[in-house]
């Protein structure tokens, strides 16, 4: 099987493998919380010869994966999901990396919509995702996985750490005692500007109100309206919402101020986009952290 082949040929070289403990070649200023934090979280990622790390492509994933690459080397294998579900942005950014920082990167698709419980869209939807997603990575893999949860995650609705749980995925940010800001300044320091500020960018299932089926036609529309809002904007907290009552669309205050002389156009263009789809026009509303459908304070949103 593929598992093997892979565990076989990333465990052949182990043995008298000396793991580096050196600090990263950073493209800003070299700051002691930057190296602390490094050092904090490579002492977790020696803790394994080999690692999978499941990159979504966001900034917690892609911090992990280039600490892991940078200790464990060619013992450290990416592993990222496409689907309806994963913004092509998301991937190709993951791409980028594994090309620049020469990881090695298996890319696979995590079948979750092939999951009647997953596509009814229920309140712990990211449950049966993530489920997919381990089993799915444990066709390719035998070994360690492991996820980019960070500390805040642990005060969040997260069910798809319960699937984690139950696939025995290892959390190092979390045992690391890193924190959302903690990874930032971690990415800024390792050098990964496309990643370090970039807004936090849930799955785009979490734009469907709970009980709508998640339909690959609508992610392909959210998609569509979130990249436009983006390009017009800037980058900045964007959500397009999939609701009972129609489109709604929300966005961080500071980016219509910013845009406030071209706003009423970019406003009337999106709403063309959504009637032409055949939907209707929710509103437009001020993004806020934890909007979400299921619940509030939630990522998963």
């Amino acid at each position: 099987m593929r598992c093997r082949t892979l565990q076989r040929e990333f465990e052949s070289v182990v043995r008298g493998r000396q793991i580096s403990t050196e600090n990263p070649v950073s493209n800003g200023p070299v700051t002691d919380q930057g190296e602390n934090l490094f050092n904090q979280l490579q002492r977790e990622i020696q803790r394994y010869p080999t690692l999978a790390v499941a990159i979504s492509g966001g900034v917690d994933s892609t911090t992990l994966a280039s600490v892991a690459h940078t200790t464990l080397g060619n013992h450290a294998l990416m592993l990222h999901a496409v689907s309806p579900a994963v913004p092509t942005d998301a991937t190709e950014r993951v791409k980028a990396h594994a090309q620049r920082e020469g990881w090695k990167l298996t890319v696979l698709d995590a079948r979750e919509f092939s999951d009647v419980k997953y596509r009814i869209n229920p309140v712990n939807r990211c449950y049966y995702c993530k489920s997919n997603l381990y089993t799915r990575i444990g066709d390719v893999w035998s070994g360690v996985v492991a996820s980019g949860a960070n500390l805040d995650d642990l005060g969040d609705y997260r069910p798809g750490l319960s699937a984690a749980g139950e696939h025995d995925v290892v959390h190092p940010l979390i045992d690391a005692g890193i924190d959302k800001s903690g990874v930032r300044s971690l990415a800024a320091f390792l050098g990964l500007h496309d990643v370090a500020e970039l807004p936090a960018q849930p799955c785009l299932s979490s734009r469907v109100e709970t009980g709508i089926a998640i339909d690959p036609h609508d992610l392909v529309f959210v998609h569509r309206i979130e990249s436009y809002l983006a390009s017009a904007l800037g980058q900045g907290d964007i959500r397009c919402r999939i609701s009972h009552n129609g489109v709604r669309i929300e966005i961080a205050n500071c980016l219509i101020e910013a845009n406030a002389n071209k706003w009423p156009d970019i406003k009337q263009t999106v709403e063309s986009m959504i009637l032409s789809d055949n939907r209707l026009i929710a509103g437009f509303s001020t993004y806020q952290k934890g909007s979400a459908f299921i619940h509030t304070g939630s990522k998963c949103s």
